[in-house]
């Protein structure tokens, strides 16, 4: 029992030393030292770490990224999507299909003609292709700069303007194509026709960068009937180039391509792949959407 109690008034007397004046084995002066010392350390530290993010700061552009390297341009991507990019319709049926009506629908939300009214903005660029659009240099301060509208009504049957379900209905599926912003990319038409595809070469012409859907498997070969392409030129004009990023250009719209397969096989499911041709765009097989997507589309009809 005295034990205990001299184990107890031990701890107790660590824990406070009313002799020595000492808490936890230290004076009032010899904890105020070891605070001083960790505000110092810990201060430091914290002005290090805070200088260097300045410094790294500083090396950044408020208008272009500086590493680009996430996706090699450009991505091509298409409306509607599916997760297994997959379109497979009944076009009897409206639930095969309504939600790419809507999804279509959204996504052209943003190309209405009453919300490119302000002329401080937006710009006629015309309805034919024409040269890049020289807006100054990236990082200068001149603030907004003016983007090109772009009219639903250039895309035709597509445009959801008359035909509000896109083809679906009729079994003549749209599709909406668009290359994906890069800060400052200037895409280049092909130099010459004969980099592409012998049933594409028709389509090359200047300020315009070309696509071309055709079957990815041989055996689809005829199945996938005529495609029409509706836009400015058929292909993505270059006036609507460069993109000049969000802080200066936060209104601008890509050019869009509308796709529509008039005649395509029914009850036959067809691989399909659509490329953009062009000095700068390049491939890969490791990334099914730079330069091209495929997608698998078949009309069905109820009696299969």
């Amino acid at each position: 029992m005295p034990a205990q109690n001299k184990d107890e008034g031990g701890w107790k007397k660590f824990l406070w030393d009313s002799e020595k004046k000492e808490f936890l084995g230290r004076t009032g002066g010899s904890w105020s030292k070891i605070f001083l010392f960790y505000l110092i350390f810990y201060g430091c530290l914290a002005g290090i770490f805070i200088g260097t993010i300045q410094i790294l700061l500083l090396t950044l552009s408020d208008y272009k990224p500086t590493w680009q390297d996430r996706v090699a341009p450009p991505g091509l991507t298409h409306y509607p999507r599916s997760d297994k990019a997959e379109l497979i319709i009944y076009p009897e049926d409206d639930e095969t299909y309504r939600t790419y009506i809507k999804a279509m629908k959204e996504f052209l939300e943003s190309y209405d003609t009453e919300k490119q009214g302000d002329l401080m903005k937006f710009e006629d660029c015309g309805d034919q292709p024409g040269q890049y659009k020289n807006r100054g240099d990236l990082e200068s301060d001149m603030g907004i700069r003016k983007a090109c509208q772009f009219s639903k009504s250039f895309l035709g049957p597509c445009s959801g303007i008359e035909d509000r379900n896109f083809g679906f209905s009729e079994g003549k599926p749209c599709l909406i194509v668009k290359l994906n912003r890069i800060v400052n990319f200037r895409p280049k038409p092909p130099a010459s026709n004969e980099s592409i595809p012998e049933e594409a070469k028709h389509k090359v012409q200047p300020n315009v960068i070309p696509i071309h859907c055709t079957n990815k498997k041989e055996e689809d070969a005829g199945k996938l009937g005529e495609v029409k392409y509706y836009g400015i030129g058929g292909g993505f004009p270059l006036q609507y180039y460069p993109y000049y990023g969000k802080r200066p250009h936060s209104h601008y719209l890509q050019p869009l391509v509308a796709i529509q397969f008039v005649n395509i096989s029914l009850n036959t499911e067809i691989r399909v792949e659509c490329k953009v041709f062009g000095e700068n765009i390049y491939y890969s097989d490791k990334d099914r959407y730079q330069g091209r997507f495929d997608v698998k589309i078949g009309v069905m009809t109820k009696s299969t």
